[in-house]
């Protein structure tokens, strides 16, 4: 694993109120715990006992709460066109700063590479670009909020 990447987790985990990250890439795994800190409150420590696993009844591929199975309910439907999805987690944001102009609006057009947006993550402004060129229909996700890996952003048709 690269040592940028161990330093990043570092920071990620001094960040955060986290004790300790797991990471595995393939074959490789980085554990980094915090050590506590003198005088900290410790909590007590806890017995767990393991139960035999039971045999779990077979579940339908239907999913109760979107009522398909992997697809977004039927109030979150996405116009038709390219989604620009977040590449990573973080939080994001329309402009480059409070008092600027977000990158883009709906109905303006975009050629691929135009910078749509910025995710912050790690303390680090990562640009999400256009992939493709056309007209922004739809702007998902709101300014500030964070983000998961995956969630639509965009819909450039």
């Amino acid at each position: 694993m690269d040592l940028r990447k161990i330093k990043k987790l570092i920071d990620l985990l001094e960040a955060s109120n986290l004790s300790e990250i797991e990471i595995k890439e393939g074959e490789e795994c980085v554990r980094l715990a915090r050590a506590p800190r003198a005088g900290a409150p410790m909590a007590a420590p806890v017995h767990v006992t393991h139960e035999a696993p039971r045999a779990m009844p077979m579940q339908s591929p239907v999913d109760a709460a979107t009522g398909a199975s992997g697809e977004a309910p039927a109030g979150a439907a996405l116009p038709d066109g390219d989604v620009v999805r977040a590449p990573m987690v973080g939080t994001f944001y329309t402009s480059s700063a409070p008092d600027k102009p977000p990158f883009v609006t709906v109905g303006q057009q975009v050629k691929a590479g135009d910078t749509l947006g910025i995710i912050e993550a790690m303390k680090m402004f990562n640009p999400i670009e256009a992939e493709v060129s056309g007209t922004v229909v739809k702007v998902i996700a709101e300014n500030g909020q964070p983000v998961e890996f995956d969630e639509p952003l965009f819909v450039i048709a």
